[in-house]
């Protein structure tokens, strides 16, 4: 009777009995031993904002932040503007050009050349009794009050005279830096060149063959660039015998450039100036004119920037 069935067992036959575990008792686990997966990455990422770029720059910046010095910022000078005057008088011309040939040529005139000069060396435009009109784009009128009463007979002859009109041999030079400035002075010098007609000394458009044979008559006013009038002199064609007065054009492109600073066309206005115009000029037998607005305060613009 007491005797259990065949088949049923015990559920505690050989169980040891369970430890009780105390409260304060740290439980251990597996996960502690090995570190994650992702606390790795993280670590990469730390150490990556110290190697990479700007980044590491911003590191190195929160380091040194104690011992950054900070720089007063520089003061930058003002350039004065430069003043232009419409119609310069004889002073303000003869300084701007006297400035621009020791610039350009590195050389210094002297004391007594520059006292040796006379006041005639440069023609002051609007002089003429009706200088408060409006004279603006007519060269012709300045140039009839620059030759006084004999304009007419200087200007407008048409016919040769022997030992006084040479052939090619004009009065008056009109010199600027490009061929369309020069048709300009054309238009402007209309009305002294219909019995006589002017000299078109430029290489655009014209062969040297048509100058030359254009200058075997006899030539009052005559217009041009500084390159093909050197060659033209330089081939004795063009004759300095009857020039009196050179005007040189001031005008300025688009860009700026005039003259008196467009880089190639400045070197060989200089050349030109420098073989056949400077020694006249000095000792008085040419006269110059600047045409257009003249800057009168180059000097102090120079000395304020620091320019040689």
């Amino acid at each position: 009777m007491g005797k259990a069935p065949a088949g049923r067992y015990n559920k505690n036959r050989g169980k040891r009995p369970s430890r009780l575990r105390p409260k304060n008792a740290i439980r251990k686990s597996k996960s502690n031993d090995k570190p994650k997966d992702k606390d790795k990455k993280k670590d990469k990422k730390r150490n990556r904002k110290y190697f990479t770029g700007d980044k590491k720059i911003k590191s190195n910046e929160k380091k040194n932040n104690n011992t950054k010095i900070e720089l007063a910022p520089a003061v930058k000078k003002k350039k004065k503007e430069i003043i232009f005057v419409q119609w310069a008088n004889v002073l303000q011309q003869r300084n701007f050009f006297v400035n621009q040939y020791e610039s350009a040529n590195r050389v210094r005139l002297s004391s007594l050349e520059l006292d040796s000069l006379p006041e005639t060396c440069m023609l002051e435009l609007c002089q003429s009794p009706a200088q408060n009109q409006n004279t603006t784009g007519n060269l012709g009128e300045h140039v009839k009050v620059a030759f006084g009463s004999s304009w007419k007979q200087v200007l407008c002859g048409k016919n040769l005279k022997e030992g006084k009109v040479d052939t090619g041999s004009p009065a008056l030079l009109v010199i600027s830096a490009s061929a369309l400035r020069s048709l300009d002075f054309l238009r402007e010098l209309r009305n002294l060149t219909q019995e006589c007609h002017p000299a078109k000394l430029f290489s655009k458009h014209m062969k040297v063959e048509e100058q030359v044979s254009m200058l075997e008559n006899r030539v009052n006013i005559a217009t041009g660039t500084p390159n093909r009038i050197k060659k033209l002199i330089d081939m004795e064609v063009l004759k300095l015998s009857r020039l009196a007065v050179i005007v040189f054009d001031m005008h300025t492109d688009v860009k700026g450039y005039s003259l008196f600073s467009l880089p190639q066309v400045r070197d060989e206005f200089w050349e030109l100036y420098k073989a056949y115009f400077h020694q006249p000029w000095l000792e008085g037998k040419l006269r110059f004119c600047l045409y257009g607005p003249v800057p009168i305060n180059l000097d102090e613009t120079k000395s304020e920037t620091g320019d040689d």
